[in-house]
């Protein structure tokens, strides 16, 4: 049951991917994002789904699963949990304004060059092609270290090969959501949800600094939690 609760948290955990919502933000800028926005969910899918299913399949009663492996992932938990602390500490407390001030300088000091600049994703992006972002969604969706994490805890549970692929396909529908809700907002109900995004455009602008502290402490002292507890049994 413990491999299962983790399972939900690292779904939990993925679902804040900076990658994603970059590319989420480029294509509702488009004119008409519902095409790229599916042409990425594909690929995402695609890559995400087959990785996934072959890592566990493939780790499925090997001898990886030994005690040195089941204690690394504690203390990754703890790492990164402190370092979420840390970030949210500094954003709390202003201390990441130099740095901000620093990055602008050097941005302003590029900004002739920015169009060369530009990240290839973004400007594949920007075209607008849903076979592009088709391209770009499978690219930039293999696994990340939640996702890894989240498949040896898979591995673990030994559940079978139905549950052990419903798991994988929750995993990967949850590390999406940022995509797929603006995507059913923009099938269903286009207008307002034109004006839903508007309004939390709106909302970053005012709030985005304590949003981001709120959110960054609140993953740390879960996966710090998580990885003292995961150390004690």
């Amino acid at each position: 049951m413990n491999d299962l609760v983790s399972v939900l948290l690292l779904s939990l955990v993925a679902m804040a991917n900076p990658t994603l919502l970059a590319a989420v933000t480029a294509m509702l800028l488009l004119p008409s994002p519902k095409r790229p926005m599916l042409g990425y969910l594909f690929g995402a899918y695609t890559t995400s789904i087959a990785a996934g299913l072959l890592i566990v399949f493939s780790l499925h009663g090997s001898s990886a699963e030994n005690t040195s492996k089941h204690k690394i992932s504690p203390i990754e938990d703890i790492v990164i949990g402190i370092l979420n602390l840390a970030i949210a500490y500094a954003v709390a407390t202003g201390r990441d304004a130099r740095l901000q001030r620093r990055h602008q300088r050097r941005k302003e000091t590029k900004r002739a060059a920015a169009t060369t600049k530009t990240p290839w994703s973004q400007r594949m992006l920007a075209q607008g092609s849903a076979r592009l972002t088709l391209v770009v969604g499978a690219l930039l969706s293999f696994p990340g270290l939640a996702y890894l994490d989240a498949l040896d805890h898979i591995v673990k549970l030994n559940a079978g090969t139905v549950p052990s692929i419903l798991l994988v396909l929750y995993f990967c529908v949850m590390q999406q959501i940022l995509l797929e809700l603006p995507l059913l907002g923009y099938t269903f109900a286009p207008e307002r949800t034109r004006a839903t995004v508007t309004g939390f455009k709106a909302w970053l602008t005012r709030s985005g600094r304590r949003a981001a502290v709120i959110g960054l402490a609140a993953i740390g002292l879960l996966l710090l939690g998580r990885g003292l507890y995961g150390l004690t049994s």
